[in-house]
């Protein structure tokens, strides 16, 4: 699109209104959407327009239509997180990571949907309600950042910014057949933090790797608003050519809890199998051993307790039951138990690291899960009791905060997407997209 801006083949007030026109049309059957802004979005399509026709365009991602998680704040939009009990005022400046799209020429056209505070792997709230998947609207796209993922797959926008506190980004891009990345932590700068603490990231959300790198350097500074992004320079977002021959590759098949549904585990198997023809070593690996869930849970309760307890009572009868059920677990926890989570999870973080120090990159299922019934936390069929058990291929590495991304490697019989994740070293997020792209171009062949 943007080599199409620069040819004057097209214009980003053409491509912007296009967007628009198509989140018109399918917001009202899959709710991906709590608002567009077609004025500013046109206005500021127009000055790309004009810095485009004089040949001087901010950056590669100017003029490209974006949207917003409604997590964010956004200069002059309101920032409900999904919930009726949030400031109804419009936020006075944008984050960090909405600032530099900004300053890079991003379009923005609306904001796009979660479930409240962005609490599940699932997207519906009180506010705006069930968000539905684009392959079958009677099933969930995921979440947190559902209405971004659905969004990109049905092409309402092209550029979609998600967030990612145990799996978020990466659920959703599974579950609608995208690609979404959550970045090393600290690559792209956060505020107002995040009340779930180190586990949250913000990442780009695309159809291909390729324009998920392009809106990751246009997201990724430093700001001193950040105080957890640290004093230290991460490794340069400069991308190059990796070969899949010679790539030790560990492959990580089980999660922590539950099981992985057959038709992923063996699309997974032959993707797999692709890469060992190409000159690929696999070796399959068990994740170090720890009690994950147990730190996850004791972080992510914990910060959803928080969160309650900065509410007023009267405001819980407004409020999803399965936020304010984590919230109340979390609340049980001591501080004690608190910090040996953490130390807990420091000690799992380490070992990670340790971990791929020994490979490339490690790959494993996305989801563990297809695609279950829109509206619902979990699968109706009673084998889990809460999201994060049906998560176990996302959350660790929100513990580890190293870089991963999920990219679509197939379907089922019946169409139904499935998604691969890739992983790798904190800081290598540039490496990682090299592979991606390479994996993407190995993939689309085979089809």
């Amino acid at each position: 699109m943007a080599e199409a801006f620069r040819r004057k083949e097209l214009s980003p007030v053409e491509a912007t209104q296009a967007a628009l026109d198509r989140a018109e049309e399918i917001n009202p059957k899959f709710n991906a959407f709590t608002f567009l802004d077609a004025d500013r979005a046109l206005a500021a399509a127009h000055a790309s327009e004009r810095r485009w026709r004089s040949g001087k365009p901010l950056s590669p991602v100017d003029g490209i239509p974006t949207t917003l998680k409604d997590i964010v704040w956004v200069e002059g939009w309101r920032v409900s997180y999904g919930s009726h009990t949030t400031s109804q005022l419009p936020c006075a400046a944008d984050a960090p990571a909405v600032g530099l799209m900004r300053n890079a020429g991003s379009v923005f056209i609306g904001q796009t949907t979660t479930p409240e505070f962005g609490w599940k792997a699932v997207t519906d709230s009180p506010r705006f309600g069930v968000t539905r998947n684009p392959y079958d609207p009677s099933l969930t796209p995921g979440g947190s950042s559902g209405g971004a993922a659905v969004a990109a797959a049905t092409g309402a926008g092209v550029l979609h910014l998600g967030t990612d506190g145990g799996g978020s980004i990466r659920v959703p891009a599974a579950f609608t057949g995208i690609v979404g990345l959550k970045p090393t932590f600290g690559r792209v700068p956060a505020y107002p933090a995040s009340v779930f603490g180190t586990v949250a990231h913000l990442g780009p959300m695309a159809r291909s790797v390729a324009d998920a790198e392009l809106m990751l350097h246009a997201m990724s500074g430093r700001s001193i608003t950040d105080w957890a992004q640290g004093a230290g320079a991460l490794p340069a977002l400069h991308s190059g050519q990796v070969e899949l021959r010679g790539q030790r590759i560990a492959y990580w098949r089980s999660p922590p809890q539950g099981h992985v549904d057959l038709a992923i585990q063996q699309r997974l198997d032959a993707v797999v199998e692709r890469l060992v023809q190409q000159g690929a070593s696999v070796e399959v690996v068990d994740l170090p051993a720890a009690e994950i869930l147990n730190i996850f849970q004791r972080h992510w309760f914990s910060g959803a307790a928080a969160r309650l307890a900065a509410l007023p009572q009267d405001a819980q009868a407004f409020m999803d039951p399965g936020f304010i059920s984590t919230a109340r677990q979390g609340g049980d926890w001591s501080a004690a138990e608190l910090v040996d989570a953490q130390n807990r999870r420091a000690a799992f973080g380490a070992a990670m690291e340790s971990l791929l120090n020994d490979y490339d990159v490690l790959i494993s299922p996305a989801a563990s899960i297809l695609p279950f019934a829109a509206g619902m936390e979990v699968p109706p069929d009673g084998a889990y009791k809460h999201w994060t058990e049906w998560a176990g291929f996302s959350f660790p590495i929100n513990l580890s905060q190293q870089p991963a991304l999920a990219m679509p490697c197939g379907t089922t019989e019946n169409g139904i997407p499935i998604g691969l994740q890739l992983v790798m070293s904190r800081g290598q997020d540039a490496r990682l997209l090299a592979l991606g792209k390479t994996i993407e171009l190995l993939l689309a062949a085979s089809h």
